[in-house]
Formats: C-alpha cells, sequence, structure tokens
C-alpha cells in the first residue's frame, strides 16, 4: 500500500498516478471504486476527468489531494507543496469577510501581518472583487463565493490545482464568466490543473486533455486531446464536435454498465 509522496520538482510531470487501485471495506462488503488508474499530468497542463456518476473521480481527486489513501498504486507530485483543493461548495467560514477568509492559507503559513495584506489584496484583484473584501460570504452572489474560494485556493501558492466540479451549481451565464477567469488564472501563473467535471462541454471547453472514465470500478477507457485554439466559447462547433465525440463514448460506456 502506497500513499500520495512528494519528489524533487520534475521538467515532464506535475502529477504522476501510477496503477492506483481503492478499495472501500473488506471482506464481502469491499467495493472497488478505482482500479489501476496511470495518468501523468504535465507542468502546466489541464486535464479533466468526466464518468458516470459513481465512477471515482471524486475519489481520484481525495486521493492525490492527500484526503484519503490509495490501495495500491502510487501518487507521485513534483515539488514540496501540497496540491489546492476546490469543490463545488465554496466552503467559506461565514462569519469571517472575504478578506479573512483569504488570509487563513496565508494565517497557516505564518506569513507577517503586513505580508498576508498585501497578498490578499493581490488575490482579491486576481479574481475581480478587489472591492468586496469587507463583504461577508451572505453578502455575494454564488460566482463571486467561488471567486473567494479560489483566492483562497491560490493563497497556498501551489503549482497544482483540484477542482471537484467547482462551477456545477451555478448558472449558464456565470459559469461561462468563470470558465474565462479560470483559464487567464490558468495560464497566467502556469498552473498543472485536474478537473472533475460532468459536463462534457466545459471539459471540452477549459481541457488540454479530456480523460474518460469507465463506470465503476474506474478505469480510463479513453483520452483526447484538445487541440482548439484559446480563448474558447463553450457554444463553439469546435468544442460541440468534441464534446460529442466524448459524449458518446460514455452513452456506450453507461451503456454498457447497465446490461
Amino acid at each position: 500500500m502506497t500513499s500520495t509522496t512528494t519528489t524533487p520538482g520534475s521538467a515532464t510531470t506535475a502529477v504522476a498516478l501510477s496503477g492506483v487501485t481503492k478499495v472501500y471495506g473488506r471482506g464481502a462488503n469491499a467495493v472497488l471504486a478505482l482500479d489501476g488508474v496511470s495518468l501523468d499530468v504535465a507542468p502546466g497542463e489541464f486535464v479533466c476527468l468526466v464518468g458516470a456518476s459513481g465512477c471515482g473521480k471524486s475519489t481520484l481527486l481525495n486521493l492525490v489531494a492527500g484526503l484519503d489513501r490509495v490501495s495500491g498504486g502510487q501518487i507521485t507530485l513534483a515539488g514540496d507543496a501540497n496540491p489546492g483543493l476546490m469543490f463545488q461548495e465554496p466552503a467559506l467560514f461565514p462569519w469571517l469577510t472575504v478578506d479573512a477568509n483569504v488570509e487563513v492559507p496565508l494565517k497557516l503559513r505564518r506569513l507577517p501581518r503586513a505580508e498576508r495584506r498585501e497578498r490578499v489584496a493581490e488575490l482579491l484583484r486576481t479574481v475581480h472583487l478587489a472591492d468586496f473584501g469587507r463583504k461577508r460570504p451572505h453578502e455575494l452572489s454564488g460566482g463571486m463565493r467561488q471567486r473567494v474560494a479560489l483566492a483562497r485556493t491560490l493563497a497556498l501558492e501551489t503549482p497544482v490545482l483540484l477542482m471537484d466540479e467547482p462551477f456545477g451549481a451555478l448558472d449558464a451565464m456565470t459559469r461561462d464568466i468563470l470558465h474565462d477567469e479560470l483559464e487567464r488564472i490558468w495560464s497566467e501563473r502556469k498552473l498543472s490543473v485536474l478537473f472533475v467535471t460532468h459536463n462534457v462541454r466545459e471539459a471540452a471547453r477549459l481541457a488540454d486533455r479530456i480523460i474518460l472514465l469507465s463506470s465503476r470500478p474506474g478505469r480510463i477507457i479513453y483520452s483526447t486531446e484538445v487541440d482548439i485554439p484559446r480563448p474558447r466559447r463553450i457554444d463553439s462547433p469546435e468544442v460541440a464536435a468534441i464534446a460529442a465525440e466524448v459524449t458518446e463514448r460514455l452513452r456506450t460506456e453507461v451503456g454498457r454498465h447497465g446490461q
């Protein structure tokens, strides 16, 4: 049994999964969630994971984040920083201001107060919320709360960003705006992103590469490069064509599993 490990920075790999297996429970009640998943994410690469509900997408992210332990295989992260993790819910502290929420990781890193304030201001400018630092989460829209959550994640100063359906609960227009913001930040900071989504068109809009997982147990059954110039539009014919191809393969897999 091997858990997530870190190694010195690599010129070719930011995240490496080698034969990763995850089993929940024991004996007759054991459930095989992931089975022999091997995947490399290059520095600066944007990879989207898609698949039917229950195929192990979120489990895989939790393993990479170190929130759970693998049952077999190995996960290797380049460098010594833990990855940043964003969920569908922003999970902000409701009693804290926006400034204070973003400041939490900086306090954990024990940065001096003056430096924390400077970094918070910079991060809020990055997500276009410079004028909202004194607001509390309930005063913000859903999209704005996700921007705060993104700023808080970026405060970790990690080169690897893990995102578990971060825009799934948002309306289409807000989601489209945040796609643009995420793409801009990803490009500027040269982040490596592993992004889970049920929305195949969202994957085609954002990804350099789309990975399709089989129904449980999760195995990689298809991978495709998305060779569409950026910036992209989610309603463009090119994005729709990639999404249609992946959707057809997903439909086949769901039908096979249903039989």
